[in-house]
């Protein structure tokens, strides 16, 4: 099975080259060959390797900067990914693509499920359900994956950007009234592996149905509960260098950015838990994980 892979250096693209690799023959295309901003060059890439199956981890991400860059965010979120999807379909491939808890916009009490209706509150957001939409239009097989709170051992991410200020800062103060579910990037890269692989069966059989699926860990915490928790964890395993003492909570109106924020960023995983007969980790448990990967194994004390 041949596999073409997009956006192969960011965090979940780099993950999913490990998981996707035992599957076939795969596929790497980085941001230098492949600009998403020419689409043209996309249509050319999908015809010169033909692949069965079409994995799209490249994406605009930058959330406040995409409030003045909206053409680029909506060229690279949404019709990057509709040229993929248009080409998948000409020959026959499986297209999976990333999507985001930002669809949402925050103001349901309880998880979100699929069906729920999208209201985005940012330019982010808009760009990636732009995308899914134009996805869902074309009736091709696909599949939607979202996503939340990304974080991963390597690149720029959230838990990268706490252990730099805690090491750099005695106090940290941190939003605590944004609940969402931190999610490995490792997690959604073994996730996407199994779910290829029981897609393409159902689609030799004749009964795979395109979907949107929630990909996130189980339970929620806020970004001040995330960050004690990875500073504890820090600690535990051996992080002598880390100056933060103290935690202080704020409200999101004390951290003022030029994107707005979904207050509840909580996906329900029941449909993809019993589509695909798995039982996702929770937050905690997967977060200890990839500081383990990050800092050895065998906590200090």
């Amino acid at each position: 099975m041949k596999i073409l892979l997009t956006g192969c250096h960011g965090q979940i693209g780099w993950e999913l080259v490990r998981s996707l690799l035992p599957l076939g023959e795969l596929i790497c295309i980085t941001r230098a060959q492949a600009d998403f901003t020419k689409l043209h060059e996309l249509r050319e890439l999908i015809q010169k390797h033909r692949p069965k199956v079409i994995v799209n981890a490249a994406a605009y991400t930058a959330v406040d900067k995409a409030e003045q860059e909206s053409g680029r965010a909506f060229l690279i979120n949404a019709e990057a990914p509709l040229i993929l999807a248009e080409e998948a379909k000409k020959i026959g491939a499986l297209f999976i693509h990333y999507s985001t808890d930002y669809v949402f916009d925050g103001t349901k009490a309880s998880p979100y499920d699929e069906d729920d209706t999208p209201h985005p509150l940012n330019v982010y957001g808009q760009s990636k359900l732009a995308g899914e939409q134009a996805i869902q239009a074309l009736s091709t097989d696909y599949l939607i994956l979202r996503t939340s709170w990304v974080y991963a051992a390597r690149g720029r991410n959230f838990l990268k950007t706490i252990l730099r200020l805690a090491a750099e800062r005695e106090e940290l103060s941190i939003v605590a009234d944004q609940i969402g579910a931190p999610t490995w990037a490792r997690l959604i890269a073994d996730t996407t592996a199994h779910v290829l692989r029981q897609s393409m069966l159902d689609r030799q059989l004749c009964r795979f149905h395109s979907s949107i699926y929630h990909l996130t860990t189980v339970g929620s915490t806020s970004w001040h509960g995330f960050s004690s928790r990875i500073i504890d964890l820090a600690r535990q395993y051996g992080n002598t260098d880390l100056k933060s003492r103290i935690l202080t909570p704020i409200l999101t109106t004390d951290y003022p950015l030029p994107a707005k924020r979904p207050a509840n960023s909580r996906l329900s995983v029941d449909r993809l838990e019993k589509r695909f007969g798995l039982y996702m980790p929770t937050w905690e448990g997967a977060l200890e994980l990839c500081m383990q990967e990050l800092m050895g194994d065998n906590p200090k004390s």
